[in-house]
């Protein structure tokens, strides 16, 4: 994710564009479809001197409206993708603060290998599951690791499940010691399945990409659009004809490659969810609410940094 002041200064915005990698792909199709525009036209107008083509405008219009009605869904199912992705790992913030206030009022105040226990593990589920919805988990990413448990971690083809049977079996074991009541144990057992609820919801957005053949199809349609434009408007507007094409081209693109970038929220392009930072904030939250004593500052942003 990029860091910046939403709705503060348009024009500061606008001259860190760069930043997204993605604007810089839309600014490069951009040009060089400006580039292929200005070749048809010096061709057709100056070459070849060809006379002005009969083509009704209207058609391109019409085409444009379609185009347009398909990248509004493209745009809506990418975007319900990102948005159900942040409120997934919201919940997963919530649900770890709500374990680790709950198992912290429940223990004997004198338990603090427990606390410490669930603090670690809970922190390094969000790391755990961060990763695994990338390119697979980093165990150097995780704290306090023994050399038995890395190891061990090494060994598991899926470790958010295993991670999460470490901590629903370290509340069992408190419960059968008569060190949480029954009631405070039932309580504990919904935010402890949350965690691998929230890790399968997760999954299912990572391993559901958008079908392939409307994926193609639009992508087709676009290419055939912006290359048949310029063969319309070039015999109305000349050379200006240059500039319509490259902001058509610039406004579609841009949709299509936005959509693209969005529609895997848990990856590391630059408009996707930090799903480290929030992995963080669990780390923070618990080992503050567990009053486990862990000093580590947290890197300040900067705007227009990326956070992933």
């Amino acid at each position: 994710m990029i860091v910046y002041e939403a709705n503060k200064s348009w024009l500061r915005d606008v001259r860190h564009l760069s930043v997204s990698y993605t604007m810089k792909r839309i600014m490069q199709h951009t040009l060089v479809m400006g580039a292929i525009t200005a070749v048809i036209a010096f061709l057709t107008l100056d070459v070849l001197q060809l006379p002005p083509w009969k083509i009704d405008s209207s058609v391109f219009s019409l085409l444009g409206i379609v185009l347009s009605i398909l990248l509004v869904f493209r745009t809506n199912s990418a975007y319900d993708r990102w948005w159900e992705g942040r409120q997934l790992w919201g919940r997963l913030v919530n649900d770890s603060r709500n374990l680790a206030v709950m198992v912290h009022a429940a223990l004997p105040e004198e338990d603090l290998d427990t606390r410490r226990f669930l603090a670690v593990h809970l922190a390094n589920f969000g790391y755990t599951l961060k990763e695994h919805l990338r390119k697979g988990v980093q165990l150097e990413d995780l704290i306090f690791l023994s050399p038995e448990e890395h190891q061990l971690y090494g060994s598991k083809a899926h470790l958010p499940s295993f991670m999460a049977w470490q901590i629903q079996h370290r509340i069992q074991q408190s419960f059968r010691n008569g060190d949480i009541a029954g009631e405070d144990h039932l309580n504990l057992k919904v935010h402890t399945q949350a965690l691998l609820e929230v890790t399968g919801a997760c999954e299912r957005i990572k391993k559901t990409p958008i079908p392939f053949s409307y994926n193609v199809y639009l992508k087709l349609y676009i290419m055939v659009y912006t290359g048949i434009l310029p063969f319309g408007l070039i015999p109305h507007f000349g050379y200006f004809a240059i500039l319509f094409v490259m902001f058509i081209a610039f406004a579609f693109l841009g949709v299509q490659l936005m959509a693209e970038e969005i529609e895997d929220p848990f990856g590391l392009d630059c408009n996707d969810l930090p799903t480290g930072d929030i992995a963080h904030t669990i780390k923070k939250n618990v080992f503050e609410i567990l009053e486990v004593r862990h000093v580590e500052n947290e890197p300040e942003k900067n705007l227009y940094q990326k956070v992933f």
